[in-house]
């Protein structure tokens, strides 16, 4: 679909100020109000009969939606009477009322940057999926997951003995499903990205979109009474997989459209953490996404986009997706919950640093510590309770620590509560060299293991935030819980090496250098004392 934008003449004004001959009407759009098919166009319309049709709007608002703007010829120039102007003001909202749908040829029409995932013609970049875990499927041998693809996709071409139709199909540009045979799977997996997509349904319907594979941003029916008791009265958007409580599981404000409207979603994933557009309105505010098939292990790094059939008729159109790269993903983290957060490392020296500071260098506004060259340096401040946010790159095999309640002496893994663990995630492929799980990045180490597999590739910036509260450690690793646990119920140590510092209750942050040129920068930290 292509979205037109303001004339250029309507730019100079404000939508409620007379300007020089002219009033504008200010109307409120859905977001990402289509173009009409008869709705004249900036390019040809006639504008002495577009004023004579009680002035209807030449163009539409782009892809942000909100308002358009109707010209008007001034009162003194025209002689137009209240009743006049009041009478071109209900023709108007006339016109947005009775304008035709989008045409097929309008949809499915990507916006710039995006790729689309739904051509209108046909299910090609599509199979069957279910409700079914991605890894699972990923660990099959190549003939098992073949046939069980394709047992899933013959589903979907199965007619409806009362409809006479496949299960999904294609009219006028839409995707339509009847409820039945199984969901409409990409088959690209995609990892960190920007999804739009609109919707109609029915009443009674329930459907979702899984992302990467995990169900759900909910789609159903608002006013479904019988499912009030599972939050259908809060409306569609939320997560509502998530455990009961969690943020995201219920949507912030209901925003659903009446049957027989399309919906538009936006939806952002960056990691686990997601955020849901209904309609304009934020239903969901970067909530951590919950792993459905296992609430103990993250939502997977890669996975398809799904649409679930439970039922009830459901089409679907503008299907877009745009990948964010690791930059990007890291100024999206960066953006939420930065309140309190200030620097600790200033960008051009070791001002407010001590230790070895001579084995490490200042460069391109990073701390990079010097090939050969170790030891641990530390803030001159100490803190208690704290959340940190950093970005780190590594080189291949590369090896460094964050020294949490550091003592200003001593090995940081040690003598300090713990040393989290900063390590090519392919270290054994990149250096021979075989490690415990208690030593892979993110870990707290030699106590406690961290998830792996969601570095971004060597040479690419990572965002972190390791939160420390009493004896509890947090790490959250490009927008995904990695390790969440409590040093005080440690009993088994790595190599039955104690850990005598793990019950520190205040030291200095650091970073464990150990010869890699493993660079460190933005560096932020927020008391929580």
């Amino acid at each position: 679909m292509r979205w037109p934008t303001l004339p250029k003449q309507s730019a100079r004004y404000h939508p409620l100020t007379a300007g020089p001959g002219r009033f504008f009407r200010q109307i409120e759009l859905p977001e990402r109000f289509p173009r009409w098919g008869n709705t004249p166009s900036s390019r040809s319309f006639n504008r002495r009969s577009f004023r004579a049709r009680a002035h209807c709007v030449p163009r539409l608002t782009g892809p942000g939606g909100g308002v358009i703007y109707a010209p008007m010829k001034s009162r003194k120039r025209s002689g137009l009477t209240r009743r006049t102007f009041l009478t071109c003001s209900l023709a108007a909202g006339a016109c947005l009322a009775l304008a035709p749908t989008a045409t097929a040829a309008d949809l499915n029409q990507p916006p710039p940057g995006f790729i689309a995932l739904f051509d209108g013609k046909d299910l090609i970049g599509w199979r069957g999926g279910d409700t079914f875990d991605h890894r699972k499927l990923l660990a099959m041998s190549d003939a098992d997951r073949a046939a069980q693809i394709k047992k899933w996709t013959d589903t979907m071409t199965q007619v409806n003995a009362k409809t006479g139709k496949p299960h999904w199909y294609v009219e006028n540009g839409e995707l339509v499903n009847d409820g039945f045979g199984a969901y409409a799977t990409t088959e690209k997996d995609y990892g960190d990205f920007e999804l739009l997509v609109e919707y109609k349904t029915v009443p009674l319907a329930d459907s979702g979109i899984y992302l990467r594979g995990v169900p759900q941003v909910q789609i159903w029916d608002s006013t479904e009474k019988a499912k009030f008791s599972l939050g259908a009265d809060k409306g569609s958007g939320g997560l509502w997989n998530n455990s009961p409580g969690a943020p995201g599981k219920d949507p912030l404000v209901l925003a659903d459209k009446p049957f027989g409207q399309w919906n538009q979603f936006r939806i952002v994933m960056v990691g686990s953490r997601v955020s849901v557009w209904l309609n304009g309105k934020l239903v969901v505010d970067h909530a951590i996404m919950e792993n459905y098939y296992d609430r103990q292990t993250a939502v997977p790094k890669l996975g398809p986009i799904q649409l679930q059939t439970h039922g009830g008729e459901i089409r679907w159109r503008n299907l877009f997706l745009r990948p964010i790269g690791g930059a990007e993903a890291n100024k999206i983290l960066e953006s939420h919950g930065n309140a309190g957060f200030q620097p600790i490392f200033n960008g051009r020296d070791f001002t407010g640093w001590a230790g070895p500071v001579d084995n490490y260098q200042v460069q391109d506004g990073a701390i990079l510590c010097q090939p050969g060259k170790g030891g641990t340096i530390y803030t001159q401040d100490e803190y208690s309770d704290f959340a940190v946010r950093l970005e780190f790159k590594l080189p291949k095999g590369g090896n460094n620590g964050l020294a949490i309640r550091y003592p200003g002496q001593g090995d940081a893994a040690y003598a300090g509560m713990t040393e989290v663990q900063v390590l090519d995630d392919n270290y054994e492929q990149a250096t021979g060299d075989q490690i415990d799980a208690r030593q892979a990045h993110g870990s707290v180490y030699g106590m406690i293991a961290a998830q792996r597999g969601y570095q971004r590739p060597i040479g690419e910036w990572n965002f972190e935030e390791v939160t420390v509260k009493g004896s509890r450690i947090k790490v959250e690793l490009n927008g995904v819980p990695i390790l969440d646990g409590d040093v005080a119920t440690v009993k088994e140590f790595m190599a039955n090496s104690a850990h005598p510092g793990k019950d520190r209750k205040r030291g200095h942050f650091g970073f464990a250098g150990h010869n890699d040129p493993v660079a460190f920068r933005d560096v932020r930290l927020k008391r929580l004392e």
